[in-house]
């Protein structure tokens, strides 16, 4: 389905990130993986050439960092050629009431949520220009369309990076490109496992107790899966989706309806 293809994946080396490489590795697309984890990345690497055989480069980088991204992007074209997909999945989140959340942590917040995927962005535009054959998916959050207490920062980002999703579509929508973003709900990743440590650590509640609070508004009454955000970033990426574009996928067991 995407034999030949050449894909960028920040934050690939645990959670979703991990799972969407190696989605695009099993339909055939040519990856480079990137984080901040080189021993991580390379381990996962090896893994994604042994069970797919396809090509799977590392790029180390902070996205926090616009030079770092630069120059890993720079990287994955000598080695791999211009990327026609790109997955900004590299994120962070945090949790406090308004009057505690810390300037510095705002704009870490923004400087990884939002502006590096802005710079993400620019970095392969310039190959996808010239390409008949364009994916960009923004992996956003329900924070994304909804509001969450104690989470403005985190809210405000996603939102953002909606935004940025939406307008950009609109201006590329009469070349090959197209702009999608996918919005998990609580998803069983390392960010949520630290989630559920906190609400412990601060209520006193069993682990049990601080999981059915995350997941009480999810009609499923479960956590989303890695892999099934991952499918739906694969199914963005094919020929097919062509006509899908500025979108805002929700994956979330009916949270948001």
């Amino acid at each position: 389905m995407l034999n030949g293809e050449i894909a960028l994946v920040t934050g690939a080396s645990r959670g979703i990130g991990a799972a969407i490489a190696a989605a695009l590795a099993r339909l055939g697309a040519d990856v480079t993986i990137m984080s901040r984890n080189e021993a991580a990345l390379r381990q996962q690497a090896e893994a994604l050439k042994t069970n797919y055989g396809g090509k799977v480069e590392v790029a180390p980088l902070d996205v926090a960092e616009p030079a770092q991204i630069a120059a890993a992007f720079a990287t994955a074209a000598e080695r791999l050629g211009p990327a026609r997909i790109l997955v900004n999945n590299a994120g962070i989140a945090a949790a406090a009431p308004i009057g505690r959340t810390a300037l510095a942590d705002w704009q870490h917040l923004m400087q990884v949520n939002v502006t590096a995927p802005f710079l993400c962005i620019q970095a392969v535009m310039p190959g996808m220009a010239k390409a008949d054959y364009g994916r960009i998916i923004n992996v956003a959050s329900t924070a994304g369309l909804t509001g969450y207490a104690y989470c403005a920062a985190y809210c405000a980002a996603k939102h953002a990076l909606i935004g940025l999703t939406r307008a950009l579509a609109r201006e590329l929508a009469r070349g090959a490109v197209t702009v999608n973003a996918v919005c998990p709900g609580y998803t069983d990743t390392d960010i949520v496992a630290q989630a559920v440590g906190n609400i412990v650590s601060k209520t006193g509640r069993s682990q049990h107790e601080a999981l059915s609070e995350l997941t009480a508004h999810n009609p499923q009454g479960r956590l989303i899966k890695p892999e099934e955000v991952a499918e739906t970033v694969g199914w963005l990426c094919a020929p097919s989706s062509g006509s899908v574009t500025g979108q805002s996928i929700l994956i979330d067991g009916g949270e948001l309806m």
